[in-house]
């Protein structure tokens, strides 16, 4: 495909199975960078569909062909193949968004995908720190050197804001309104929010800007919040193995992730009596659906508590 060709004029001229596959995939591309779809999200669903797209194409199967017994033998084969129910459930909604595309555009006249039910997930109730492993955690990093003052006030921050790891190496500097004490967050679906920041992370970002960030900028003017040594904004795997390393020297058990700091803000707030409306905006979720996970974790403790407590439980 040319830089002027575009994927509907490709469809086209389509002349294989193969060709109809990559025009419709383009297609979907397209559909999804005018939704301001993140380019994470682009990524995944052209992984996706590739996968599905190679198998039809081995089975001679063009877009226009496929219906929805062809998908719920895709479906039956990953499950056959040991795929986890999540993975499936991505992977048909990854289906349902490339069909859903071919259908708004006339190409075809039903979604194949949409009449397959999404396998269930097994449900797990989200890891959360108590309130003073999250304190020991965080006051365990260090102030001396630049990356150990950076590392306080990235997770000093994840925990204050409940930020998910692609929203903390996104911010910028700019982000930091530090008069309001308030935080500007670029969240899923380029939607934005304005979070107010605690003053112990608050004081930690200052003393990040004053003593550490200006060690780190190299030459480009990068304008990421946090830098990496190389004066380079930080990807999210950064963020991650940076995580791991005081999680170890705070001696807390369990994989801890950057979410799990995210799920011990809602939980925590939850706890304190913090409205469910008002977590759900806080964290920039869609749907209160989505929050609602936070209830069942709470309706687990009490009914530890209550295993525990009652003489007839």
């Amino acid at each position: 495909m040319t830089a002027t060709t575009t994927a509907t004029e490709t469809i086209e001229k389509a002349a294989s199975p193969q060709d109809e596959w990559r025009a419709a995939m383009g297609l979907l591309d397209e559909d999804l960078q005018r939704r301001d779809a993140a380019e994470r999200t682009r990524h995944a669903y052209g992984a996706d569909v590739g996968q599905f797209a190679e198998w039809a194409e081995s089975e001679g199967l063009a877009p226009g062909e496929v219906g929805p017994r062809i998908v719920r033998r895709y479906i039956a084969r990953l499950s056959e193949r040991g795929a986890a129910a999540s993975t499936t459930a991505r992977k048909l909604a990854a289906l349902r968004a490339l069909f859903g595309s071919q259908r708004e555009h006339g190409r075809i006249a039903q979604n194949p995908a949409d009449l397959l039910s999404t396998p269930k997930r097994p449900s797990h109730l989200p890891r959360v720190l108590k309130a003073r492993e999250a304190g020991r955690l965080l006051d365990g990093i260090p102030g001396a050197r630049p990356l150990e003052l950076r590392d306080r006030a990235l997770f000093e921050l994840a925990y204050a804001c409940g930020l998910r790891a692609e929203e903390l190496v996104s911010l910028r500097a700019c982000d930091v309104d530090h008069d309001e004490e308030q935080l500007r967050v670029e969240g899923k679906g380029a939607k934005t929010r304005f979070l107010p920041v605690g003053e112990v992370a608050m004081a930690a970002v200052h003393t990040y800007l004053r003593r550490a960030r200006p060690a780190l900028e190299g030459g480009d003017d990068e304008p990421a919040l946090f830098l990496s040594k190389s004066g380079k904004a930080l990807n999210t795997s950064d963020v991650r193995r940076r995580l791991r390393i005081w999680v170890a020297r705070a001696h807390l058990t369990g994989d801890l992730s950057p979410h799990a700091l995210r799920h011990s803000f809602a939980t925590h707030l939850l706890d304190g009596g913090a409205d469910l409306r008002a977590i759900q905006e806080l964290l920039g979720h869609a749907s209160i659906s989505t929050t609602q996970v936070y209830t069942r974790v709470e309706s687990a403790k009490l009914k530890s508590a209550y295993a525990r407590s009652h003489p007839r439980a």
